[in-house]
């Protein structure tokens, strides 16, 4: 079954490609969203042409739409009615546990007659990020509700290890921290971060990055 690949560019957005992969789905298209200037991702505040990088070096091409969060349902169901076009019966998805999200899901690719698929569903997320680490996928915190401090870690078990006191979820399921992958079992070519400027937009701080292939 062709598929496309919801991405963020995230630890869980990776390691359900990385499943969906194991299963036997082709994913053709990562599809991401970014903001409506077009310069950043609409949730981990990415730079747009960072998120192409990370797709070379992972071999798949990436699908960016500009979208509000207003609109961000009604641009999700266009660009995917656009790749239903091109053969796509299903998505991936990097949910694990919040209900709502699964819901928004299952009723939107109802909707649209395509396949939801959920390769991480249900699995803890201790054990999740064991299974990240396992497969050797390396991810660095990108932004953060916490504290500034945490911007640029490595997601390691130190990591996770110094979260716990601010009693969130360990996978920052309600947006306590977000991570970009820049190493792991779907990449084709080494992709080298470079960390630069931090800066707090709202209550949560960024980390500005640029990447190279190497």
């Amino acid at each position: 079954m062709k598929v496309f690949a919801s991405w963020s560019g995230g630890k869980e957005s990776a390691l359900a490609l990385y499943k969906a992969i194991s299963q036997g789905y082709q994913v053709s298209y990562l599809v991401n969203f970014i903001s409506e200037s077009g310069e950043t991702s609409r949730s981990h505040g990415i730079k747009a042409e960072i998120l192409g990088l990370q797709a070379k070096a992972i071999g798949i091409p990436i699908v960016q739409v500009r979208t509000s969060w207003e609109n961000y349902e009604e641009n999700f169901k266009k660009v995917v009615k656009e790749l239903k076009g091109e053969g796509m019966e299903g998505g991936v998805f990097g949910d694990i546990d919040l209900e709502e999200h699964r819901e928004w899901v299952e009723r939107v690719c109802a909707e649209l007659e395509i396949k939801p698929l959920l390769p991480l569903w249900g699995i803890g997320p201790e054990k999740l990020l064991a299974d990240f680490w396992d497969l050797g996928f390396k991810a660095v915190i990108v932004a953060t509700r916490l504290d500034k401090s945490l911007l640029g870690r490595n997601l390691d078990k130190a990591f996770l290890t110094e979260i716990q006191k601010f009693n969130c979820h360990p996978c920052g399921e309600s947006g306590e921290y977000h991570t970009f992958v820049s190493n792991g079992p779907i990449f084709k070519k080494l992709l080298k971060v470079t960390q630069g400027k931090r800066e707090k937009r709202g209550n949560v701080w960024f980390l500005e990055i640029s990447a190279e292939l190497g």
